[in-house]
């Protein structure tokens, strides 16, 4: 993973603690195709959490409605279509048809109040500057 590629998707405060959120990105594949990428970042604290959207079960997203991620009692991340419960720091399956199986990580990291993800080459519309992401490498400096 090349640390220096670091885009900011979002402020931290555009998250509440013990909250999460879904990104709908696009990412550079391995034969300069843009891929989707479906990113989970959830926020506990100060600390934060990346993983794609999409539940090692069948591969659906686990968000059952926009941007509700937890189980009743707010403590795992729950897949909305058949109740996999995976734990926030880890992304682990504990319960449910994966049990054992895990959700597949996104390196975030946190910079002067940003959550950045790292590592990941993210494909821009050249055409469109909508300000949602810094240049490759803009927080890089900050690691």
């Amino acid at each position: 993973m090349s640390t220096d590629l670091v885009y900011a998707i979002c402020s931290m405060s555009d998250i509440p603690s013990q909250r999460a959120a879904s990104f709908q990105l696009a990412k550079v594949g391995p034969d300069g195709r843009d891929v989707p990428l479906n990113l989970i970042v959830v926020r506990w604290g100060r600390q934060v959490f990346g993983y794609e959207n999409r539940c090692p079960h069948h591969g659906s997203n686990l968000d059952w409605e926009r941007n509700h991620f937890f189980d009743p009692n707010g403590t795992r991340l729950m897949c909305g279509k058949h109740g996999a419960l995976f734990e926030l720091h880890t992304g682990n399956c504990v319960d449910g048809p994966c049990k054992g199986e895990s959700l597949t990580p996104v390196a975030l990291a946190v910079l002067e109040d940003e959550i950045c993800i790292v590592g990941v080459e993210l494909a821009e519309d050249a055409d469109e500057d909508d300000g949602l992401f810094d240049p490759p490498g803009a927080c890089a400096d900050q690691l």
